[in-house]
């Protein structure tokens, strides 16, 4: 008997968990619609079977790709290993490479097979949602390697692509990067648990299918602020660095979300605040950047949310913001970086 048709006999405490993880994973996997109409144009000007050419094409490049990316990794981030004091015998890089080669696979062959970005997401997202918590287990600071090890994959895998067949193909590049950084399988497994009828699971509902709307105005408004900022890899308004920064914004939200959904601090005390601290410095993010973005986060959850429904984010986003507070983190950005507009 196949596993559809084994679900009809899981106990009906099973079925409503299994229904809840698939119903928010649905939820989120519907914001990458938007993004698939906007290349669809390259889809129909794609002849039938060139996917399958292009993806055979990057899977013949796989492991020489993820090899380069280690490199990159470890060089981008060996400083951090010895400045936060992370034991080396904890990152094993042939096991980080074997799961981003494992992973990009699926995506690829997913490609090549016309499998939507939308139900991509919904199907690997398990497989994502272990990775995380196999390394989170072992020290929350190994996801930053991970997370970059998976980053410099999917980027020189698309420089082998023609400009025209980026946008589509990092679409599913995207997913990964989305649920690698993004503690989304843990976010559903935690709605699971919860009453269906939960007021968390309505403000849940009500927040997942904007958070990108979301991130877009607050990287928008921090590029307008800060016009003449620069991070490692460029300014503001280029447009990896946009595709970075939100990433980051939806982040912050989801973690936010989860600690409201546990009722706790602890996923942004034990692997947000980690992360943060060892990535933002190496890639030249000014901590009043970062307390920027938590500013407007805070404004939208207030604009958008009924009082009572922000009041339960309320303790949360204060720990949030103390957490990354001048007095923890006494930069600033001048005058000149404000862009004359503070």
């Amino acid at each position: 008997m196949d596993s559809v048709n084994k679900v009809g006999y899981l106990p009906n405490s099973v079925k409503v968990k299994v229904h809840s993880i698939e119903t928010f994973s649905k939820l989120w996997a519907k914001k990458y619609v938007q993004k698939v109409r906007e290349t669809e144009n390259s889809w129909k000007g794609n002849t039938q079977g060139l996917e399958a050419i292009t993806a055979q094409r990057l899977l013949d490049s796989i492991r020489s790709i993820t090899i380069q990316s280690w490199s990159k990794t470890e060089t981008f981030l060996s400083q951090e290993v010895r400045r936060q004091g992370i034991n080396y015998r904890l990152i094993d890089p042939w096991e980080i490479t074997k799961d981003t080669y494992r992973i990009y696979e699926k995506v690829l062959l997913a490609y090549g097979n016309r499998v939507m970005p939308q139900r991509l997401a919904v199907f690997i997202a398990p497989d994502l949602g272990y990775i995380r918590q196999k390394y989170t287990a072992i020290d929350p600071r190994v996801l930053g390697f991970v997370s970059m090890q998976f980053h410099y994959t999917g980027q020189l895998l698309l420089k082998l692509l023609p400009v025209s067949d980026q946008a589509t193909v990092g679409t599913y590049f995207k997913v990964i990067d989305d649920h690698l950084y993004i503690p989304l399988q843990r976010l559903y497994e935690s709605a699971a648990n919860c009453d269906r009828n939960s007021s968390i699971l309505q403000i849940l509902a009500k927040l997942l299918p904007i958070n990108s709307e979301i991130a877009r105005k607050i990287v928008a408004r921090a590029s307008e602020l800060n016009p003449n900022y620069r991070c490692y890899s460029g300014t503001l308004s280029e447009s990896k660095i946009k595709s970075s920064s939100l990433r980051d914004v939806e982040m912050f939200q989801i973690y936010l979300c989860l600690c409201v959904l546990e009722q706790s601090i602890a996923p942004i005390q034990q692997e947000l605040f980690p992360l943060c601290v060892m990535i933002y410095p190496t890639l030249k993010v000014r901590w009043e950047l970062v307390r920027q973005m938590i500013h407007l986060i805070g404004l939208e959850l207030r604009e958008r949310l009924e009082p009572k429904q922000a009041a339960l984010f309320m303790p949360y986003f204060q720990a949030l913001w103390q957490m990354f507070s001048p007095d923890v983190f006494p930069d600033s950005l001048d005058f000149q970086e404000m862009g004359h507009s503070a």
